[in-house]
């Protein structure tokens, strides 16, 4: 193969074109969407408010920001909830696919905003 260039680097955003109407810091799919509650197919967290067809940015790794979809401590694993959010992940119960990362801090209720050590 010669010489070798990635097309992202690690921590870059990539570029998605959006299947619907996203708000920024939701999570969101693979396939351009706003992840599901139990989504084991999760990108990363998109860049801005975007609707259908538009290009938008998806964060991939590091800490980002992201809602919680109820009361989360600190220390918690996470995974995706409904509209983007996040829940509390239960080890032994949930895949290893549905598992976003670590909450670095505590959330006290739904729409609570908090970092999060992403895993992917």
């Amino acid at each position: 193969m010669g010489d070798y260039r990635p097309k992202f680097k690690p921590g870059e955003a990539i570029t998605r074109s959006a299947t619907g109407t996203i708000t920024g810091g939701q999570l969101v799919t693979v396939a351009g969407a706003v992840a599901v509650a139990d989504s084991t197919t999760w990108l990363g967290v998109a860049s801005k408010d975007v609707t259908s067809g538009n290009q938008f940015g998806v964060y991939r790794g590091g800490v980002q920001y992201l809602t919680a979809a109820g009361a989360i401590s600190a220390g918690a694993p996470v995974k995706c909830a409904a509209a983007g959010k996040v829940t509390t992940f239960v080890d032994g119960t949930d895949a290893m696919l549905r598992f976003v990362g670590i909450a670095l801090d505590a959330a006290a209720a739904d729409g609570d905003i908090i970092a999060v050590g992403m895993a992917r």
